[in-house]
């Protein structure tokens, strides 16, 4: 069976593995997923990433990462914009996720990029997930 959205089953992956308090995920990989994954380690979400090779599509490892407390970083994702409907906004409406607590990733003509990113450059896109 095909996978319908791939980046809400990346998302679901980590979702999950948080919860559980796993110390890695491991999704297969695309330009798209290792992307994001670049913004989550970039913004502080998680501890580190690793792509790993293969004769297929590859594998990216994904570390997480927790607080003193043991609980996890990422309180929350969420994917906004699905195949079935696409979600986009000009620079200037770009929602806050959270009072700023949060961010937005956002696929753009100058590349995936977050909320802050695409307001600071001017431009708009397709809202990819949120994450908190």
């Amino acid at each position: 069976m095909t996978m319908v959205d791939p980046i809400a089953d990346m998302l679901t992956r980590i979702r999950n593995a948080s919860m559980a308090s796993y110390d890695k995920v491991e999704i297969p990989c695309s330009k798209m997923k290792i992307n994001i994954v670049k913004i989550l380690k970039i913004e502080g979400y998680i501890k580190n990433y690793k792509i790993i090779e293969d004769d297929k599509q590859g594998t990216v490892v994904i570390y997480l990462k927790y607080n003193e407390d043991k609980g996890p970083v990422i309180k929350g994702l969420k994917r906004i914009s699905r195949p079935s409907s696409r979600i986009y906004s000009r620079c200037k409406k770009i929602p806050r996720v959270l009072n700023g607590l949060g961010i937005n990733i956002i696929s753009t003509s100058k590349g995936v990029i977050t909320d802050r990113e695409a307001r600071r450059l001017g431009v708009g896109g397709e809202i990819v997930c949120s994450v908190w």
